[in-house]
């Protein structure tokens, strides 16, 4: 039995702003009292619908060295939990990362969306805002009957139990939707590794180490030319896709590098981050970066 773990990384630029939203989605959404999974195919595109995902951005870290982080956890119509898994404790580490993949029933997954509702995540919660600085934004997805519900909660577990700045009744609601997100990240079960059809490759200008920092040996990069098309001209970071017989090409020069690989292309040296794009993912336009991100 493997538990997957919690993430803080993020897949785009911070939230700044507390909020809750719902918003229509016809896509196998249901009606009545039914659950969207229950009408959900388990075939084809269908499988590929997601149903819930908690992830978690800004903080300390600037948004330009977390671009292509991913979800803490993603479930799909399908019973597909997909989550970023443990790696060695060693430096530098892989420059993949351990993408799994656990399979749940559709009940389980009709139970996780309805207790994702009850935990909050709906239009009009009120989480209110602690006073706590530089802390993550904790941003969780829930794809209802009504629609798809997305809360975005600053603080989620940083703040103090005595907080001036929040309510009992915010208090309350924020232990309800952390404990929700406690479930989402402990779910069990049998993994395997996640196999992507699509590979974002993240490029940006490399910095040498300083002398005290173990060397990596450059390596030639083996794919379509390097930064690609920038996310936001001002932070550099470059973003191309690789697919079928290029993306195994890529991926196999991947695992016998590291996190500090320098990667070599047209006379420049390139450090890159590796982005396996998820199910419900297509293109470098899964990644943003504001004008306005610090």
């Amino acid at each position: 039995m493997t538990r997957l773990r919690t993430t803080f990384l993020a897949a785009a630029a911070p939230l700044a702003l507390l909020c809750a939203c719902a918003q229509p989605d016809g896509a196998g959404a249901a009606t009545g009292s039914e659950s969207p999974v229950a009408s959900a195919p388990t075939q084809g595109e269908g499988a590929n619908y997601l149903v819930v995902r908690t992830e978690s951005s800004g903080g300390f870290v600037p948004p330009d060295r977390t671009v292509g982080g991913l979800p803490a956890v993603s479930v799909y119509a399908d019973g597909r939990v997909i989550t970023d898994g443990p790696v060695p404790a060693i430096y530098p580490g892989p420059a993949l990362p351990n993408v799994q993949v656990t399979q749940i029933s559709p009940e389980q997954v009709q139970q996780l969306t309805q207790q994702g509702l009850d935990a909050g995540v709906r239009n009009g919660t009120d989480f209110g805002r602690p006073n706590v600085a530089d802390a993550p934004t904790t941003r969780v997805t829930v794809r209802g009957p009504e629609g798809t519900h997305t809360v975005a909660v600053e603080a989620l577990r940083e703040s103090q139990a005595n907080d001036p700045m929040l309510t009992k009744p915010q208090r309350e609601a924020r232990s309800k939707l952390a404990s929700y997100v406690d479930k989402l990240t402990g779910i069990t079960g049998t993994t395997v590794a996640y196999e992507p059809k699509e590979l974002a490759v993240l490029a940006r200008p490399y910095t040498e180490q300083g002398n005290a920092e173990p060397k990596s040996p450059e390596v030639a990069w083996p794919g379509p030319a390097l930064p690609g098309r920038y996310l936001n001209e001002a932070f550099k970071i470059g973003c191309l896709t690789v697919t079928g017989d290029q993306m195994d090409t890529v991926l196999a020069a991947a695992r016998e590098a590291n996190a500090m690989t320098p990667w070599t292309d047209g006379g420049k040296k390139y450090a890159i981050t590796f982005r396996p794009l998820l199910p419900d993912e297509s293109g470098c336009q899964t990644f943003a970066i504001t004008k306005g991100s610090r």
